[in-house]
């Protein structure tokens, strides 16, 4: 299973874009309202006043068997998960069972605090280099290097939404796809 974790202030385009193209490429992925426990789920509220009610709350996450934790940009977004406790045990336990810790715009601020992008390559929204500790800093607007996958913002969301179905699915699935939704 993949898990993406909403939290209020999210930037709905890098949720959106990369969920749908992980549900094209088949993926068993759900959404996680950051605060919310399963059976009383509120809406996530997205940055520029888009809801998204989601699939399951904090206290249905996997306890292990993650293939992927996505985390979507938005700074006060960003800020909302990198207070959580449940993001930053889930990114833990999928980083030591060698699961792929994935973030876009100002979201990799988040691994590059817990110390997930130590010599690494990484990518975020221009500004905030100085969170990405240990990293080499790339021009690319995605960078995947080993079990983490980064972005520059909204507008690589295709490309980040690819990349991860490309680390779960191969090469092949994601040239399908980009070519199913006339990317490039």
């Amino acid at each position: 299973m993949v898990i993406m974790f909403l939290a209020n202030g999210f930037e709905e385009s890098e949720a959106i874009i990369p969920l749908d193209i992980l549900r094209r490429a088949g993926a068993d992925i759900k959404t996680v309202g950051v605060g919310r426990k399963g059976g009383s789920l509120l809406p996530i509220n997205g940055s520029h006043g888009i809801k998204i009610i989601p699939d399951i709350g904090e206290d249905e996450i996997p306890s292990s068997g993650l293939e992927m934790v996505i985390l979507p940009g938005g700074k006060v977004g960003s800020d909302n998960l990198y207070a959580s406790s449940v993001v930053k045990e889930t990114l833990k336990t999928v980083n030591d069972e060698g699961g792929y810790l994935a973030a876009i715009c100002a979201a990799p601020f988040i691994l590059g605090e817990y110390g997930y992008l130590c010599g690494k390559k990484a990518k975020c929204y221009p500004g905030f280099e100085s969170h990405l500790k240990g990293a080499t800093v790339t021009d690319a607007p995605v960078a995947a290097d080993g079990n983490i996958i980064t972005a520059e913002g909204m507008g690589a969301a295709h490309e980040f939404g690819l990349t991860l179905a490309e680390k779960l699915y191969g090469k092949e699935m994601a040239e399908k796809l980009a070519a199913d939704i006339r990317y490039r």
